[in-house]
């Protein structure tokens, strides 16, 4: 596949989506990309290259809205890659995403000058945690973390468990100061095949662009171009936080056909319930979108008297072929009990 400048747009707007309410606004990458002097960008399928070929994955990691504030250097990547290459012995050509939903999606491309970047993704949505990356997920081993510590300093885990990882490198980025660059390395293209999502790009890609043709339709149309399905459309009436987690928060949305729908979040939007009812939830990718304004909404965006739209775009079949994968990512794994939505046949497929 061959990305034109002018699709940064597209491909922003289909991670937009896919971050169901998380994932860090993508406008800081799309400026950074379209400044960029190096398009076209060459994106490669999975099956185009050796299943020996060296992988890393580059993300962003801790407060996404903190980088709006310590903008990332010229480099950013630069020393961990350094890093990671002198811990494992060889260099590493090629470059893949760890999470693919909000701004995330985008940062492989940056490396577009130096790497290979293979169409694959470690998610296929935003998540929260490191230790939800498909390649932990599969217990993959011998992979290598690598993330900044502040004043140019570097840490680096080999950790057995992907919780392990997760704790010690978040613990680096707060010393950090809350926000700062990581590299998933030890990894090849041929782990991707069976443990990541392979073409995530691309259907990110074609996403936004049914969502930029489809934006001013009526919103059963613009669901209809995503196949997504439009679970509520109405008036937040008020959003309150779940008195025993400060990070849950719920928002009441009066629809407009008299359904009172309650959303469930904590970084991203994990559940739907209507009338009472749960209708949808994690993995199913739960978007938000302003009603008027059309445009896709992260959890901490939502306000009291907003007009908004919720779809539910299906999740990436990868969570759905085994019951421990699945568990990672649904709602009781986020510590909300009483959520889990039980997995069709279709989800499977």
């Amino acid at each position: 596949m061959r990305l034109e400048r002018d699709d940064v747009t597209a491909l922003a707007r289909g991670y937009a989506l896919l971050g169901s309410g998380g994932g860090g606004s993508t406008t800081m990458l799309e400026l950074m990309l379209a400044a960029d002097d190096g398009w076209p960008i060459e994106v490669t399928a999975i099956d185009a290259l050796p299943d020996d070929t060296p992988c890393l994955g580059v993300a962003f990691v801790g407060s996404t809205m903190l980088l709006g504030e310590r903008m990332p250097g010229l480099d950013p990547f630069g020393p961990l890659l350094e890093a990671v290459e002198r811990w494992i012995g060889h260099p590493v050509p090629a470059v893949c995403s760890l999470e693919g939903g909000g701004m995330n999606g985008l940062v492989p491309l940056t490396l577009a000058g130096t790497h290979t970047i293979v169409d694959a993704d470690c998610t296929g949505r935003a998540v929260p945690g490191l230790d939800q990356m498909s390649l932990f997920v599969d217990q993959v081993p011998d992979l290598v973390f690598a993330c900044e510590t502040g004043a140019g300093g570097v840490a680096l885990v080999q950790a057995a468990r992907g919780i392990d990882a997760e704790h010690v490198v978040r613990s680096a980025i707060v010393q950090a100061g809350g926000v700062g660059c990581a590299v998933l390395a030890g990894f090849t293209v041929g782990d991707l095949r069976e443990h990541a999502i392979g073409g995530h790009l691309a259907h990110a890609l074609a996403l936004g662009r049914a969502f930029l043709r489809a934006a001013s339709a009526p919103l059963p149309e613009l669901a209809a171009a995503l196949d997504a399905v439009l679970l509520a459309e109405g008036r937040i009436a008020q959003i309150t936080t779940h008195p025993a987690d400060p990070h849950v928060s719920t928002a009441e949305i009066s629809d407009v056909d008299g359904t009172v729908h309650r959303l469930v979040m904590r970084s991203e939007t994990l559940a739907l319930l209507s009338d009472g009812r749960l209708v949808a939830s994690a993995p199913t990718v739960l978007v938000v979108i302003d009603a008027i304004s059309r445009e896709v909404l992260e959890a901490a965006d939502l306000v009291a008297a907003q007009n908004v739209a919720v779809l539910a775009i299906p999740a990436p079949a990868w969570w759905n072929r085994s019951a421990e994968r699945r568990a990672r990512v649904l709602p009781s794994a986020y510590g909300l009990d009483g959520l889990d939505v039980a997995p069709s046949e279709e989800d499977a497929a």
